[in-house]
């Protein structure tokens, strides 16, 4: 089996591309909280797609997961795709891929759920979030897309991988 490919901490993504780092923040968050589809494995090798809400903290891109076959797909193949929620007003796109691992660490998660009510202005978890395990979510890879509204012919792809720190721009079949 080949190795797996190098990943990275979203903190060292923001480092090396501020520029994409900031696109990803506002696109994921773009609805005042972070908003993304979640790609996984299933054990047949199909995807499995479904809504989630991301977390970008100090240290890292998480999320809470809910007891589900999405999360046993993470446990047993952890590569991942994330896409933000569609905008409203253009074709503007974020995409990151990579490796989720669980994050065992308490005060991490003690972190990160603080954060998550403060996002949503909770002033406690909601029912059944003590189930929900955390999982960051390293970076391989990212696409982000920028258009000038709907139906532009024109996307400009900005495609940039950790294996060899690219940032190269594609035109809309370069991909």
């Amino acid at each position: 089996m080949p190795a797996a490919p190098p990943v990275m901490s979203w903190p060292e993504f923001q480092r090396l591309r501020p520029d994409l780092a900031e696109a990803g923040r506002t696109l994921l968050y773009q609805f005042g909280v972070g908003l993304a589809f979640l790609a996984t494995v299933r054990p047949d090798g199909g995807p499995r797609l479904h809504p989630m809400c991301p977390l970008l903290t100090g240290d890292a891109l998480v999320g809470f997961l809910h007891p589900s076959p999405k999360r046993q797909d993470l446990h047993r193949d952890g590569r991942y795709a994330l896409h933000c929620f569609p905008a409203d007003d253009n074709e503007d796109a974020f995409m990151v891929s990579g490796r989720a691992v669980a994050v065992a660490d308490p005060a991490r998660r003690e972190a990160a759920m603080a954060q998550f009510l403060a996002e949503r202005r909770l002033e406690a978890p909601p029912p059944g979030f003590e189930t929900d395990e955390l999982f960051e979510f390293r970076l391989e890879r990212c696409l982000w897309t920028q258009t000038s509204g709907h139906g532009d012919w024109n996307p400009r792809h900005t495609v940039w991988r950790v294996a060899d720190g690219s940032g190269r721009y594609h035109r809309p079949h370069g991909l």
